[in-house]
């Protein structure tokens, strides 16, 4: 569930401002494409820095709050105030990922000790976790540039890229159903499935470079069901390719000609019964400066001709910041 309040009158607003030490508003609209592009890292900093009468963070549609967004001359969309004890202390104009992040991160030093919450499988950077984290290790998955994800053949009909790395649990995990009943009936569909074949291509871009020690990667498939055949379900990833420092996503037949860095097999053995998370140790020596993955699923562990992935997580350790401006032009364009 998201922690960030909808904002639906002038008063609800000011009343927030009076019980929370600090809140931070974005103020958007329906119809602005660059609003729809960095909202799902604008959730991810909600989830994971909300505190209660701490750190809001709050939404505010212009089109039905005109009078909110006059009140704080709000000319242009986005625009990202943060306020603390009752005054706007920090302005941010237009998708300006690299601006929000910042300002979020001087936000850390306000949200105390209890960090954003405790969490079933394992605590992190960003959330939820199918696994317990190595000793010495982070969960560094919020420095994923969610806004330069691709993913090459997935399913509309399912979550896109990014889906991969909210920070909330797996809802198949969440409805208690656990593995064997999820997926038909699920009204959230809140994981990727291939479409024409087996095959996931995925490029992870990030805000630093890390040093990388372990993937987490969650698939919840359902099982068969009477009247379903087996064969048109999906499937659990089994052979995947990694390759570290890519300047774009690669192709399939580009792939095959270019040696991974990394290739796995993954074993029935290796998946977590009751989180439904296969941990990927990787050889550290070769991952130690990498600003971006791409992680290519080959196939799965059956006959079917889709693969099912709910959740990845990055663990590691974070290095030096890396230079975001393109991400910032990126989001200022209009019809994003």
């Amino acid at each position: 569930m998201s922690k960030t309040v909808q904002i639906s009158s002038t008063n609800q607003f000011n009343k927030l401002l009076e019980t929370s030490k600090i809140v931070v508003a974005d103020f958007y609209a329906d119809w602005c494409g660059p609003c729809k592009t960095i909202a799902p890292l604008y959730e991810q900093f909600s989830a994971k820095l909300s505190r209660p009468n701490r750190i809001t963070f709050v939404k505010v549609d212009t089109e039905k709050q005109q009078e909110l967004a006059r009140t704080y001359s709000v000319t242009g969309l986005p625009t990202f105030m943060i306020f603390k004890n009752k005054k706007a202390v920090s302005t941010i104009q237009g998708a300006n990922s690299k601006a929000l992040l910042e300002a979020v991160e001087q936000l850390e030093e306000e949200r105390g000790p209890e960090g954003a919450g405790s969490w079933e499988a394992g605590s992190g950077g960003t959330g939820w976790l199918g696994s317990d984290l190595p000793r010495g290790y982070n969960d560094v998955t919020n420095q994923v540039d969610l806004l330069g994800l691709d993913l090459l053949n997935s399913n509309g009909d399912f979550g896109e890229a990014r889906t991969l790395f909210d920070v909330s649990k797996p809802s198949t995990l969440e409805s208690g159903k656990g593995k064997g009943n999820a997926g038909a009936g699920e009204t959230k569909k809140d994981w990727v499935e291939s479409d024409t074949d087996e095959q996931l291509m995925l490029y992870i871009p990030f805000q630093a470079t890390l040093k990388i020690h372990t993937l987490h990667i969650t698939s919840l498939p359902p099982n068969s069901s009477e009247g379903e055949a087996h064969d048109e379900l999906p499937m659990r990833p089994k052979t995947i390719q990694i390759y570290s420092n890519r300047a774009h996503v690669l192709g399939f037949e580009e792939a095959e000609d270019i040696p991974a860095t990394q290739a796995v097999t993954l074993q029935p053995q290796d998946w977590d019964e009751k989180t439904g998370t296969a941990k990927i140790e990787l050889r550290f020596v070769k991952f130690q400066n990498v600003s971006s993955l791409v992680i290519f699923v080959l196939d799965g562990e059956g006959d079917s001709e889709k693969v099912r992935v709910d959740r990845l997580r990055i663990v590691g350790e974070t290095g030096e910041k890396r230079d975001l401006g393109k991400l910032e032009k990126i989001g200022d364009q209009s019809g994003e």
